[in-house]
C-alpha cells in the first residue's frame, strides 16, 4: 500500500488533483469530507459538539450550522483546541477503518489541506504538492467561490508558504495553465506512482 499524501494551498486547485487521481485508480480519503461527516445529524460526533458548545451551533433542521461553530472557535484558540479534541480522534478512526478495508496494493492518497503546516509530511511514503502562484490563487478564489480579495489574501497569508510547502514535496503539479496541461502533468505523476507502488 502506498501512501500519499496530497497538499496545496486554498485556490491552488488540489480537488482538481484529487478528481484524476480517483479517476486513475486511487483511493482517495478527503479529511475535510470525513470532518463533516462524523458531526452530521446523529452521530456521537455532533453531540459532543452541541453537548460542549451549546445548541446554538445548530440550525433548525439539527444539523451543524458551520459559521456560527467557526465565528466561536476561530477567534478563540482554547475553544478551538476543544472542538478538534472531539473531531480529529473521530476522523483518524475512520480513516483508519477506510485504510484497513483497502486492498494491499492500493494507491491510498490522502487529501490533506494543511499538511505542512501540522509536519504531517514524515506520515507519507510520497507528499504530491499542487502548486500555483498567489495572485493566480487569489483571482480563482474570487471568481469560483465569490471570496473578497483581502479575505482569500489573509487565507493565505495564515497557510504555510509557497516555498514551505515546495520544500516538503517529492513531487510538484504545477496548476497555472489548462486543464490539459494538468491532466498530463497528473497522468505523468501517476505513472510514477505506480512504478513505486510495483516496486513495493
Amino acid at each position: 500500500m502506498l501512501k500519499i499524501g496530497l497538499t496545496g494551498g486554498i485556490g491552488s486547485g488540489k480537488s482538481e488533483v484529487a478528481k484524476r487521481l480517483s479517476a486513475a485508480g486511487a483511493m482517495v480519503i478527503d479529511a475535510d469530507r470525513i470532518a463533516r461527516e462524523v458531526v452530521e445529524p446523529g452521530t456521537p460526533g455532533l453531540a459532543r459538539v452541541t453537548a460542549t458548545f451549546g445548541e446554538e451551533v445548530l440550525r433548525p433542521d439539527g444539523s451543524l450550522n458551520r459559521e456560527k461553530l467557526g465565528s466561536l472557535v476561530f477567534a478563540d484558540s482554547e475553544r478551538l483546541a476543544a472542538l478538534n479534541a472531539i473531531v480529529h480522534p473521530l476522523v483518524g478512526e475512520r480513516v483508519a477503518e477506510l485504510q484497513r478495508a483497502a486492498a494491499d496494493d492500493t494507491i491510498l492518497v490522502y487529501d490533506v489541506p494543511l499538511l505542512v503546516e501540522n509536519n504531517l509530511a514524515p506520515m507519507y511514503d510520497v507528499v504530491i504538492v499542487v502548486d500555483a502562484p498567489d495572485d493566480l490563487r487569489i483571482r480563482r478564489l474570487a471568481e469560483h467561490r465569490g471570496m473578497p480579495e483581502a479575505d482569500a489574501k489573509a487565507r493565505i497569508a495564515a497557510q504555510a508558504s509557497r516555498e514551505e510547502r515546495l520544500a516538503a514535496a517529492d513531487f510538484v503539479i504545477p496548476n497555472d495553465g489548462s486543464l490539459e496541461e494538468l491532466d498530463a502533468r497528473v497522468a505523468q505523476v501517476w505513472q510514477e506512482l505506480l512504478g513505486r507502488a510495483a516496486r513495493g
